[in-house]
């Protein structure tokens, strides 16, 4: 990163990443488990409803798919802003 104007884009586009991954984990973990159950209990995963289901599974898995995304995602910003290992 040679100049302030590439190492201002390259954390703007890193802080938008982590906006978007931190919404996704609320939306999946609050959102799904526990505010919108009510209206995920008619539909049944693997026995259980899909409001639990996503409380006590699909946030867990949720998060890890996350992860992993943001780690690509971070080698992708750091190769196009010059940073990258």
């Amino acid at each position: 990163m040679a100049d302030k104007s590439s190492s201002n884009a390259y954390w703007k586009a890193n802080i938008r990443l982590i906006q978007v991954c931190l919404v996704i984990w609320a939306l999946v973990s609050f959102g799904f488990g526990i505010i919108l159950r009510p209206m995920l209990m008619g539909i049944n995963v693997g026995g259980a409803d899909l409001g639990f289901w996503f409380a006590q599974q699909g946030s867990i898995l949720v998060f890890l798919v996350l992860i992993f995304f943001y780690a690509w995602r971070m080698n992708q910003l750091d190769r196009e802003h010059g940073v990258e290992e």
